[in-house]
């Protein structure tokens, strides 16, 4: 899953919940599981998640609805072995992104 936010500095937590396509409540929930996810809140009490914060959103959500992990399995990978989950996901997301673009050239052909 690609997510299309626009580039900003915070994003609401609809926003984000409508660019994974989840609810707000699990967006709440994998805030309060994950130590990763640490969004700002204004004196509302509103959060506010940064760009760092949807990258880590996007990991967790790949970790968990694409592969399958359980949460603690999910927890346990992120704190063992984070940099090469971070960079294997670069890697996976950016292999997507030239797969759908050959794909749009070869629908053109």
């Amino acid at each position: 899953m690609h997510v299309n936010l626009p580039e900003k500095l915070y994003y609401s937590i609809g926003e984000v919940a409508e660019a994974f396509d989840v609810n707000t409540s699990l967006i709440r929930f994998w805030e309060k599981e994950f130590d990763a996810l640490q969004p700002k809140k204004n004196a509302k009490g509103n959060r506010k998640f940064t760009p760092a914060d949807i990258k880590n959103l996007e990991l967790i959500y790949h970790l968990v609805k694409e592969r399958g992990f359980t949460l603690d399995g999910a927890k346990i990978h992120l704190k063992e072995n984070k940099k090469k989950t971070l960079d294997n996901f670069d890697i996976i997301r950016k292999l997507e992104t030239v797969k759908s673009e050959l794909l749009k050239i070869k629908d053109h052909l």
